[in-house]
């Protein structure tokens, strides 16, 4: 041949530049002597050195213990990076979901790849992206490969699920309360401590945010625990958010949840099921409360203040002059509508607080109405009770019966046909709608009994601040001065231009339900 200028003989191969990539999703078996990445690249190294100028260029590209569900690997990165300098002319792998198990992320780099100028190939499935019969098929493998990836997860999650309807764990972060010994939650008696002081606290201060602070006092701090890259992160103080994953945490009642149930546990319970169910009524009250945000809690008469001369609501506001707030109260008819709609001015937000607290301590001096509450209250829960103990205990053999007669019903329309099964059928839709509303019905009162329990302690809590008022009061915090006087007092009614005041007194007794409980009765505290 003749030799050309730059001492290459024409028609001589051309030299290209391979590099090996290997992976291996788990790490499992890596520190053996000859594992699964050096079988890999051992095919990719023999596939090269029998192609006519191919090389092998001296860089490893390895990726020991990462998933083909997405392209953060560090040795691919790398590898990325060479072929986007130029420095490799092809890639060489032993199956095609070595390099991706996602067709779009496959796609994507077969982009990066062409604009590059770099081929692909695969050593066992015996094709290239040099032509398009090669890259046609490469698509339809990656196809496979990425519902092979998708049928594996399904199946994952599937037998997770399955799991955890036994009331097994599964893994995740461990829960403050536990360590995980042989894949069993097991109680950490330190840690368990601090899990039922959460609970006590949200039970009687009913404020997440509140019980955050009090842990904060206390010096308490979140779980040590160490996270899923292996770094170790220290507790630190304690946040609401923090606070309200503790207490929507069905684990600590003893149950496992999987898709929207809850299924009894394997691990022991560090809080009674009621505590449990109080508190989740408390939670949900609160979710249904309307809420604005960035109120501010020393308007201890939110809510309850209302104008006597048009019948609207007072809503809290404030001016600022110089570093000195100022609060007031004021009527929603005027200010949406002029003085014209309501000739009520701006309440000073202090005169009015301190005038219904005064009425409160007149009306609490003598002790009696904290008695009158105690008593008036639980004769109406006792009543509401009994009714719903009896509920709950004549649902569960009506639920077991219905069951009973939907199997007996399928098993029955086993070979029938015609009339017969269409009958059966229709009987069998029957039952299964009164055994669904059985068993919401019996949902619903689990439900408000912890509603009754959470009233009664309420209750004791209101009449306890109310039997020592005067000591009481000077130190509660702004949110629950506002919290008593909103279960004292239903409303403040306030003619401003007359300079009227007529504070009526709530009957606590008016959540119970109407058909345990009298109209509530209002006391007017005047001046």
């Amino acid at each position: 041949m003749k030799p050309l200028k730059n001492g290459v003989q024409k028609g001589a191969p051309e030299t290209k530049r391979c590099a090996v990539y290997t992976r291996k999703s788990t790490s499992q078996g890596l520190e053996q002597e000859f594992n699964s990445l050096d079988a890999q690249r051992e095919a990719c190294v023999g596939y090269i050195q029998r192609q006519p100028g191919w090389t092998l260029v001296g860089e490893r590209y390895d990726d020991g213990g990462f998933t083909g569900a997405n392209i953060e690997r560090p040795a691919f990165q790398r590898l990325l990076a060479e072929v986007e300098a130029g420095k490799i002319d092809v890639v060489v792998v032993y199956k095609v979901d070595r390099l991706s198990r996602s067709l779009l992320d496959f796609a994507k780099v077969m982009e990066r790849f062409s604009k590059s100028g770099a081929s692909f190939v695969s050593v066992t499935q015996n094709f290239s992206t040099a032509d398009a019969m090669g890259r046609l098929t490469l698509n339809m493998l990656m196809s496979f490969a990425e519902f092979e990836r998708e049928m594996i997860g399904e199946r994952t999650r599937d037998k997770m699920a399955a799991a955890r309807r036994k009331g097994k764990w599964t893994g995740g972060p461990v829960p403050l309360g536990y360590t995980v010994v042989e894949k069993r939650l097991v109680v950490d008696e330190l840690e368990a401590v601090l899990v039922r002081e959460i609970f006590a606290l949200y039970l009687e201060h009913r404020s997440a945010l509140g019980v955050a602070r009090l842990l904060k006092e206390r010096q308490r701090s979140t779980k040590r625990h160490r996270a899923v890259n292996g770094n170790l992160r220290e507790g630190r103080s304690w946040t609401k958010g923090d606070v309200l994953r503790v207490l929507k945490n069905p684990i600590y009642a003893g149950f496992m949840a999987s898709g929207g149930e809850l299924h009894k546990a394997e691990h022991t319970p560090l809080i009674e099921n009621e505590t449990f169910t109080r508190a989740q009524a408390q939670l949900e009250d609160a979710t249904n409360k309307t809420t604005t945000h960035g109120r501010n809690p020393e308007y201890i008469l939110r809510s309850v203040l209302r104008c006597a001369c048009c019948g609207s609501g007072f809503t809290p506001a404030s001016t600022r002059r110089g570093r000195t707030e100022h609060r007031y109260y004021r009527c929603v008819k005027r200010d949406k509508e002029g003085k014209e709609a309501c000739p009520s001015s701006p309440l000073p937000a202090g005169a009015i607080e301190t005038y219904v607290v005064e009425r409160l301590r007149e009306a609490t001096a003598d002790g009696s109405l904290a008695a009158e509450i105690t008593t008036s209250v639980k004769a109406r829960v006792a009543g509401r009770r009994s009714a719903i103990l009896t509920e709950r205990q004549e649902l569960p053999p009506e639920i077991a019966s219905l069951s009973s007669e939907a199997r007996r019903l399928v098993d029955t329309m086993v070979g029938m046909a015609g009339t017969a099964r269409w009958m059966v059928d229709e009987r069998l839709q029957e039952v299964g709608g009164q055994l669904g509303r059985c068993e919401a019905q019996l949902v619903g009162a689990e439900r408000e009994l912890a509603h009754l329990d959470a009233l009664d302690v309420e209750v004791g809590w209101v009449a306890g601040c109310l039997a020592d008022f005067d000591a009481v009061w000077d130190v509660l915090t702004p949110e629950n001065r506002g919290r008593l006087l909103r279960a004292v007092v239903q409303r403040v009614e306030v003619n401003e231009p007359a300079n009227q005041v007529s504070v009526f007194l709530a009957d606590l007794g008016a959540e119970v339900p109407a058909e345990a409980a009298s109209q509530p009765a209002q006391q007017e505290v005047s001046p």
